[in-house]
Parts: structure tokens; sequence; C-alpha cells
């Protein structure tokens, strides 16, 4: 049967379609580039800091969660391919317009934090390999170029994805180069792989590994918010699937191999020292290789992190003005364009605000935490909504696995991970802010009610 589509006209007053121009190709690709990047750049390190040599646990827990949470979201996508993606599938489980702001508000704030991450990192040590600027300006000019070419359109900011993507995914094979060229040689140190260093015993070392792996689940964040592309890919019930558990699965795999070889090559304190991790893997791989050319790899890789959170994190204020989350007119497309404008300069502004008053280890936990509440809830999602027929066919995930998909991402999210305090401040402030204009919209529907009602 015919999925549905975008193109369709739709009734009287309705927003503009947005463009589809996402084929299967460039789909894996979004999904890649987005789950690639700022995590396993520039926080590897602080990830070693909290679990020593077995630099490469906290990734494969991670990995065993996105997948599990990735196939509620192939279920959800296949079902509703539309934007709006958590908002929208909490909103048709739990019909509590509260938590689905809620929700949708931590999305696009994780997206926003994961952004500001990157500006963070783009400012540091690998730009530093080329000179020395203020960290906080370059920050802020880099989200203003962001926005910049997001206005431009979904096909040139997917097409700049593509290099970027190719590029970042060069760098990361240069690492795991190096480290076959260290076994071969006889290079590195094995044994580190398999030492635990998280500060204590017992209860220490579960909360320590907990702790790893809630800040090296930032590594995974991506594929969900390739979900709030639904409206501007060409079959988007067809395409998901294989986009997603491919992007999920090739970048799992990059990853462990990546952290496997940055221990075996660099010791984890150093590791944890640096705000550019992999140049340290560089300078220590044994092998000729321009540390300067790695740098310039790195700061394309965080860039293209960056870019895609933006543009999901416009969409999915495109999605919930469509739903009534937020006020209609910040679902308004540019003309000619067909981007949207006011999603992207409220997104834009935020994020300016987050890359003002954090740094990247603090907003890439921010990004974890907020981005596992919402995995739970999406996780329990897909089993409510097993009761909702559609007339389409699509994807079904076995039961058992939304099921430890929320169970597992709520132990990340407990109290049991070793996680900042800070982290949980930062997180309660955003929530804050989503409650005030929850209010705020809630009092201008209604008083767009009762003009309605007067007249």
């Amino acid at each position: 049967m015919r999925e549905p589509s975008a193109d369709t006209p739709g009734p009287a007053g309705a927003t503009a379609p947005l463009r589809r121009a996402i084929g299967p190709k460039l789909l894996v690709l979004l999904v890649v580039g987005d789950i690639l990047g700022t995590g396993v750049y520039a926080v590897t390190g602080k990830v070693a800091g909290k679990v020593g040599g077995a630099l490469w646990l906290p990734f494969v827990i991670g990995f065993g969660i996105a997948v599990l949470t990735a196939a509620s979201y192939v279920e959800l996508v296949g079902k509703y391919p539309k934007a709006a993606g958590a908002a929208l599938y909490t909103q048709k489980a739990f019909r509590v317009p509260f938590l689905t702001f809620l929700v949708a508000f931590m999305v696009m704030c994780s997206g926003l934090s994961s952004a500001s991450a990157a500006a963070r990192a783009f400012s540091g040590d690998y730009l530093r390999t080329f000179a020395d600027l203020p960290p906080t300006l370059v920050a802020v000019v880099f989200v203003l170029a962001l926005a910049a070419l997001n206005l431009r359109g979904v096909a040139e900011s997917v097409k700049a994805n593509v290099v970027l993507t190719l590029v970042e995914v060069s760098g990361l094979l240069i690492i795991i180069g190096l480290g076959v060229y260290a076994a071969v040689t006889g290079g590195g140190e094995p044994a580190r792989l398999v030492q635990l260093d998280t500060g204590g015993t017992g209860l220490a070392v579960l909360t320590g590994v907990l702790g790893a792996t809630g800040l090296a689940f930032f590594a995974f964040v991506g594929f969900e918010d390739s979900v709030n592309m639904a409206e501007e890919t060409e079959h988007p019930g067809r395409d998901f699937p294989r986009a997603i558990f491919l992007g999920v699965g090739i970048t799992g795999t990059v990853y462990v191999l990546v952290a496997l070889v940055s221990s075996l090559l660099v010791d984890h304190r150093r590791l944890q020292g640096s705000s550019a991790p992999l140049l340290e893997v560089v300078h220590a791989g044994g092998a000729t290789f321009p540390p300067t050319v790695f740098a310039l790899m790195a700061l394309c890789a965080v860039t293209n992190s960056a870019l895609i959170n933006m543009m999901m994190a416009s969409r999915l204020c495109y999605g919930m003005a469509n739903e009534r989350i937020l006020p209609r007119a910040v679902a308004r497309v540019l003309p000619g364009r067909r981007t949207p404008v006011v999603g992207i300069v409220l997104t834009t502004l935020l994020a300016l605000g987050l890359v003002l008053t954090g740094e990247i280890e603090g907003l890439g936990d921010t990004t974890a935490f907020l981005l596992l509440c919402v995995f739970a809830v999406v996780n329990i999602a897909v089993l409510v909504l097993r009761r909702d027929r559609v007339p389409h066919r699509h994807f079904r995930t076995p039961t058992v696995l939304p099921v430890l998909g929320a169970a597992g991402a709520l132990v990340l999210a407990g109290p049991l991970a070793d996680r900042a305090a800070e982290v949980y401040v930062r997180a309660a402030v955003l929530v804050a802010i989503g409650v005030a204009l929850w209010g705020v919209n809630q009092l201008v529907l209604r008083a767009g009610a009762s003009r309605a009602r007067g007249e």
C-alpha cells in the first residue's frame, strides 16, 4: 500500500509542505554523519577518565542501548512518517499535551546542547593547532554560520553533510589504521584494555562504568534526530529502517574500534587531560601522519554534528507547531527556500545561550541525560501504540527490545550513574524554561479561543 506523502495537498490553511529532497543513500549518510562527530572526537578522553583503560566497555554498552531504542524509532517513523519525532509518538500514545510538550522540548534542547558542545569543541584544542583565537567568540560565530547554511535549504545542508561525513569517517579510519599498525609492529600496551579505574571498588565500579556509559552515549545520539526529516525523505517507510540500523551499526563498530585503539596507544590519564584526545592518539601512533591534517578532519567532524543537530532542532520546531504544541507561526517557512525560518531563528538563539553558559563535557552529558529520559518514554510509547493500526505496512520490532531499551535508558539516566550535579541543574533549568513556555502558549491559545467565541 502506498505510504503517506507530505507532498499531498493539505486542507485549506495548512502550512506549506517541506521539500522531499532526501533519498536512501543521502539518508544513510545523514544518520551516520549525525551520530559520528563531536562525541567520539571530543569526549573520548573524558570517558577514559571515568573508566580507565577499559575505554571500549562504555561504548559497547552504549551501543547496545542505542540499538534497542533505534528499533523503536524505526517502527514509529514507519508508522507515522511525519516531523516531530518523539513528541508526535508521545502525543499519540498518551494524549497528555503537557507531557508531549516536555518531551518535545527536551529533544530540542538535547539537539541544541549537542550542537553547542560541538561549537565548544570546534573552538578548542583542534582549532588551536592552527590559530589561538578567543574560544567563546569562535563558538558564537560558528553557530551563526550554521544558521545561515540551514536557511539556505535542506538540499544544501545535506550535501554539506555528505562531504563532512566522508571527511570525519576518514579521520576515524585513520585512527583505526594506526591501531592496526601498532598491533602489527608490537606497539601500544594491550594490558591497558582490561584495566578498570573508576576511583573505588564495589558499588563505585558500577557507578563509574554507568557514568562513563552515560557520557559515552553522547557519541551515539543522532539517529533520533533523523526521524524529524521524515517529511523531507522521498520514501520514509521504506528507507528509514535500513538507514537507521545501518547508521547505528556502522558508527557503533567504528566507536568501539576507536576506543580500543585510543586505550591501546595512550594512557587514560593523558586522554582525560586533552580536549583533543584523538589528536593525542595520532601523536602516539608511531606512523607518519600530519597532525594538522587530522586536526582539520576533526574540525569538519564537529561542524557536521552541529549542522545536523541545528537542522533537526529547527525541523522539530516546525513539527511541533503543526501539532499545535507551539504557536502556528513557528511553522512558517521561508518563501522560495521552503525552510522553517522561524524555527531556525528560535533554535539559533537558544544554542547561543547554551554556548555562552556551558563547556564540552557538561553540555555533552546534558545531551545524553535528556535523551535517555526521552528514550525511556519512546520505548514505552511503541508498546502502547501497538493498539493503533495504520493502513500502510511498516517495520515492527520484537516486543522484548523496547522493554529492554526502556529499562536500560532509565538505569543510565538514574542516580546510579556517576554524573556531575551541574548536568541535573542544567536539565532542570531547561525543563523549567519549557514549563514557562508551555504556560505562555496556553494563555495565548485561550485568549485566541475567547476572541473567537466573542466574534
